[in-house]
């Protein structure tokens, strides 16, 4: 009795429960909008080919099976069918693609490969010709009919499909397309083989192969399942290239929403590829790369942000990372002072006075050529990307000033540099040090989420929230500090203040020669462990403030980075956290359970 609805109670509703209490931290609106949008095709699509079917007989249902309304001869289960099934393999697509940046991917429009040029190709003819043999096979009213319906109805908007998106899809990681169409694939197959078995459905004698992939599972159940599955996941693809564009070029889109209008996807459509920016995509691709290689939590959490907010952060980090690395490794503190001159005058060029009647793109062209002649060519990309039309100054330079500050440690007591003392003498420098080189990344990244997430926040609460980031980036610069004694001694660097030292009767060169010996280290690590958590609970708050699209995976990255704080305090090494290189770090499965904790708390 009423078993259909047994089936989705039993089988298809628990798993879209579950897959959106995983996906619920991730999801945001335009994931809805997306799958919603994807919902009403397929129930659109689906309804005249199933009723169809069923005048035909090649689909029927048991009067006692199904509760009794329908609509067009479908029962209302069979319609429901089409909103789960696409529910939940929208959802395993959104899971899989969230670490994927498509950005990256819209090379392969402008200049595919030659193997993905012929790929696309074949595929087109391959879903011709199953169209084609579909038609034939659905009109010979015999064994192949129902075959030749599915390929018939599926196959051209495949082809569709493959013909807007093609190459996208292809070049999107293996993960990305071919779990969300195979995971769903397997387990429908299971339900439907249930589902055969007990005589909830049946497909008509003599319309039908008569060859079962396993058990009841007759072969055209499984290629329905397979084409309706692809035909979901390529859909979702398409709808995300058309949103790459929008978000990866701002010189073709200037002004983003936070939701992309339907007239914004139809434009991007329609951009010609040769406007595309390719130097901007593979300046992107080094970003990330840059990224993935020096910051593992806030790579784990920058895959959490959407959009144009998503881009502008990476290119900021570039950014910090690539002056950090040029001031790190020079070779004297002349040529640190070389750096460090240099980019101060990179952001007078943006930020000076100038012309107002200048043209924007030459005003561009001059800071381009000024980024070749003074910068070597690996940093041209972070520095030419770099979002400074949204990024205020005065914390770009203070950052260089805190990178210029670390250098004194390097070059202190060199013969070109006699006169350098340690920065850090006191409380007060420790704190400056702090803001200089961490404070302005935290209000950096709140003016990015505030332009891109809610530009008409009030001048005082755009003060709260950049006052709250800047001591929440002190904190955690205090916990990097506390965890890297023994590293920065490796590199001749005391981050302690002098007065600390004196206090516990040390100096530098004993820190230097013994940082992990005596206990008063321990001591002072712990100081600076408990300063540190103190401004945390002080700032993080505010924090709840942060417009809801960019506040859990900011947190996200806040808890992640303070946990190493906590494992520090615990100091059970081997268990909650282990050494790389002489610095604490703490276990992968610790650090993806602290993430997904401040997630699901927002």
């Amino acid at each position: 009795m009423y078993d259909y609805a047994f089936v989705h109670l039993k089988f298809t509703v628990p798993v879209a429960i579950v897959l959106t209490a995983i996906a619920y931290p991730v999801l945001n609106r335009m994931h809805l909008i997306q799958t919603g949008f994807l919902i009403c095709i397929a129930f659109t699509a689906a309804l005249p080919w199933d009723t169809y079917l069923i005048k035909q007989k090649v689909w029927s249902y048991p009067p006692e099976a199904i509760v009794g309304p329908r609509l067009l001869g479908i029962p209302f289960e069979e319609l429901f069918f089409f909103v789960i099934q696409t529910y939940i393999t929208a959802l395993v697509y959104i899971l899989f693609n969230k670490p994927v940046l498509h950005a990256l991917h819209l090379n392969s429009q402008r200049n595919p490969p030659a193997w993905m040029r012929v790929a696309k190709v074949t595929g087109q003819l391959l879903l011709v010709a199953l169209s084609v043999w579909g038609w034939k096979a659905a009109q010979a009213h015999q064994e192949t009919t129902y075959l030749g319906l599915i390929l018939v109805w599926a196959c051209p908007f495949l082809l569709a499909i493959w013909t807007l998106a093609g190459r996208f899809i292809l070049s999107l990681p293996w993960y990305a397309t071919v779990f969300p169409v195979f995971l769903p694939t397997f387990y429908l197959w299971a339900v439907d083989e249930f589902a055969l078995h007990r005589g909830t459905w049946s497909i008509g004698s003599g319309t039908k192969l008569e060859f079962c992939l396993f058990g009841k599972l007759d072969i055209e159940e499984a290629t329905f399942f397979l084409v309706t599955n692809m035909l979901i996941v390529s859909g979702m693809a398409v709808f995300d290239q058309y949103l790459a564009v929008i978000y990866a070029f701002p010189t073709l889109f200037p002004k983003v929403s936070r939701y992309p209008t339907p007239l914004m996807l139809v434009q991007s459509r329609l951009v010609n590829t040769a406007k595309y920016d390719v130097k901007r995509i593979e300046g992107l691709r080094e970003a990330v790369e840059r990224l993935r290689l020096k910051s593992r939590s806030f790579y784990l959490a920058n895959s959490l942000f959407s959009g144009r907010l998503r881009i502008d952060l990476i290119l900021l980090y570039s950014f910090c990372r690539l002056a950090d690395d040029l001031v790190d490794d020079a070779k004297s503190r002349l040529e640190v002072l070389s750096w460090t001159a240099k980019l101060n005058h990179f952001l007078d060029l943006h930020y000076g006075d100038s012309d107002a009647t200048e043209d924007p793109k030459k005003k561009a062209d001059r800071i381009d050529a000024y980024i070749k002649k003074a910068f070597p060519p690996f940093a041209y990309q972070a520095l030419h990307f770099l979002p400074t039309h949204i990024l205020p100054p005065k914390p770009l330079y203070e950052l260089i000033t805190g990178f210029e500050m670390d250098s004194q440690f390097t070059f202190h007591g060199n013969s070109d540099s006699t006169d350098l003392k340690y920065p850090i003498a006191d409380d007060k420098d420790l704190e400056n040090y702090a803001i200089c080189v961490a404070g302005t990344v935290g209000e950096l990244c709140i003016a990015l989420i505030i332009h891109h997430c809610l530009p008409d926040m009030s001048d005082s609460q755009k003060r709260r929230l950049e006052s709250a980031a800047c001591q929440m980036g002190i904190a955690l610069q205090y916990v990097n500090i506390a965890r890297d004694i023994l590293v920065d001694a490796r590199i001749g660097r005391v981050y302690l203040p002098t007065t600390w030292l004196k206090e516990e009767g040390l100096t530098h060169k004993m820190v230097l020669e013994n940082p992990e010996g005596p206990e008063v280290i321990e001591r002072m690590r712990r100081r600076l462990l408990d300063n540190a958590f103190e401004l945390y609970r002080e700032a993080r708050p505010v924090m709840q403030r942060i417009p809801s699209e960019a506040r859990g995976p900011m947190i996200g990255a806040v808890e992640n980075y303070m946990a190493i704080g906590r494992v520090l305090r615990e100091r059970k090494e081997g268990t909650v956290f282990v050494r790389k290189e002489g610095r604490a770090t703490v276990l992968r499965q610790r650090r993806l359970s602290t993430l997904l904790r401040a997630l699901y708390e927002q």
